[in-house]
């Protein structure tokens, strides 16, 4: 007894160590923004200074179905391992029952006495014993070679793989609620410049129209300056109605009405959040513990490792000492005793499963190393779209002021009779071209700053994980 005792302690299987990626670069190959001060991510949202934002954020928190999914994994995760931990633990069962027997006499039957009453003759029913019985039974399986330990190393790691999964679906969120919000206040933008030009060609083309009926300007004229308004009203109801299918994909990502969303987005219409920039101090390898999908799929990887070791186990013999207490008719007996179990013959099971865990390993090694790559692909992507657009806002600014005022002095122009209808309404439709660029570059540039800001990782903060504990135990490293 004792010689088993000491091996429980036995572990099989490969003690879980985190690979390295030798071929992750050691730094980044885009240009990477130097304006900014070194954010903390996981406060950058409240360092914009627009609590609008901050407070759709925290509201799709508070609703999000995805969210509560993920805290539903965690719970589910921890059941798991209570399960796998209960297997390592003595079990012990109580039984008891209670029974009466006795005879029913078959001849007796009812007769009438001398007075006319009815009796019953016969013994009729009889008991003739009773009877207590109770017991215990107890068993408990001796981790002889660790299946046990194996198997909560493995549901442990599948606890902090899910609690990354939740960090990795709270980022997710905060960037999808911030990229419709700058999508939304761009949408506003592009709104009020054609609400704008629409009102200046509506009196142009009245007083077109007024000069044309008297004789001083062409009709054709007229027509022209006419259809240019009519163009950029249809081109205003678009972007309206672009803005409103923005604000339904808010009220979905928040839970909150439509009204109570508008009247929350009214005050700070068309602004854009405060200064974006930060400074990516980080290297390709810290991508490993900043980002929390990489973290869980390494989670993931350690899990599966521990797997190996627990089909390993079932290669071996198991050992369980049982006993039991019965009590019967005030007398008490007891037995107790190990019970050894051997492998002879399984055909290949065993064996069959061991390469199973194996593969699994390796399927998740290579999952793992996937995630990896794909994390330092977006950060490469995100650095190169916002270099671009940086690179492009001085050009796009300076376009949109030379546009805007070569309209003005054609407007001018037109005034005094040396510049005709067409020559305006080329100019105008320039000068909002140029606008219109320069605020989708704007809108855009923000837009790639909240897609850095995913790709690394969103600055998650293991402090702020839902209320979980994990039992303690053996630990998977």
């Amino acid at each position: 007894m004792t010689s088993a005792l000491l091996l429980a302690g036995c572990t099989l299987g490969p003690d879980y160590e985190q690979p390295r990626l030798a071929a992750v670069p050691v730094q980044w190959e885009a240009p990477q923004p130097h304006d900014g001060d070194l954010a903390n991510l996981a406060d950058w949202w409240a360092q914009l200074d627009d609590p609008v934002l901050v407070r759709l954020q925290q509201t799709a928190e508070d609703f999000s179905p995805s969210l509560g999914q993920a805290v539903a994994r965690i719970d589910q995760a921890r059941a798991s391992l209570a399960t796998s931990r209960a297997d390592g633990l003595p079990q012990v069962n109580g039984s008891g029952s209670y029974s009466v027997a006795g005879q029913i006499d078959i001849d007796s039957g009812d007769e009438t006495d001398e007075n006319g009453n009815t009796v019953t003759t016969g013994d009729g029913l009889i008991v003739t014993s009773d009877g207590l019985q109770a017991g215990l039974d107890a068993s408990w399986e001796i981790d002889l070679f660790g299946k046990v330990r194996r198997q909560n190393q493995a549901e442990r790691a599948r606890i902090e793989a899910r609690v990354d999964d939740w960090h990795d679906a709270r980022v997710s969120l905060s960037a999808e609620v911030a990229d419709y919000y700058v999508q939304l206040r761009g949408c506003e933008q592009l709104a009020d410049l054609y609400d704008q030009q629409a009102s200046s060609q509506d009196e142009t083309a009245r007083l077109t129209r007024i000069s044309a009926n008297a004789g001083f300007t062409a009709p054709a004229d007229a027509r022209l300056t006419e259809a240019s308004a009519a163009s950029t009203r249809a081109s205003l109801k678009e972007q309206r109605a672009q803005c409103d299918l923005l604000v339904k994909s808010l009220v979905t990502l928040t839970g909150m009405s439509e009204g109570e969303l508008r009247a929350l987005l009214a005050p700070r219409r068309g602004e854009l959040p405060g200064s974006l920039e930060f400074r990516v101090a980080s290297v390709p390898a810290d991508l490993v513990r900043q980002r929390p999908d990489v973290a869980a799929a390494e989670r993931e990887l350690a899990a599966t490792s521990a797997e190996i070791g627990a089909a390993e186990a079932d290669l071996y013999p198991s050992l369980s000492l049982g006993g039991s207490i019965p009590l019967a008719s005030g007398v008490a007996q007891w037995s107790f005793g190990p019970s050894l179990s051997l492998p002879i013959f399984d055909g290949g099971r065993a064996r069959a499963g061991v390469r199973s865990a194996e593969a699994s390993y390796d399927l998740q090694y290579h999952t793992y190393r996937e995630v990896v790559w794909s994390a330092v692909l977006e950060v490469e992507q995100s650095l190169v779209q916002l270099d671009a657009a940086r690179g492009r806002a001085d050009d796009a600014a300076e376009a949109a002021d030379g546009y805007q005022d070569y309209f003005i002095a054609i407007e001018r122009l037109r005034e005094v009779g040396s510049a005709n209808v067409l020559d305006l309404e080329s100019a105008r439709r320039n000068a909002l071209d140029a606008k219109r660029n320069l605020v989708s570059l704007r809108t855009a540039t923000a837009q790639y700053w909240i897609a850095l800001y995913k790709a690394l990782g969103g600055g998650w903060d293991e402090a702020q994980s839902p209320d979980y504990t994990i039992p303690a135990g053996d630990q998977t490293s």
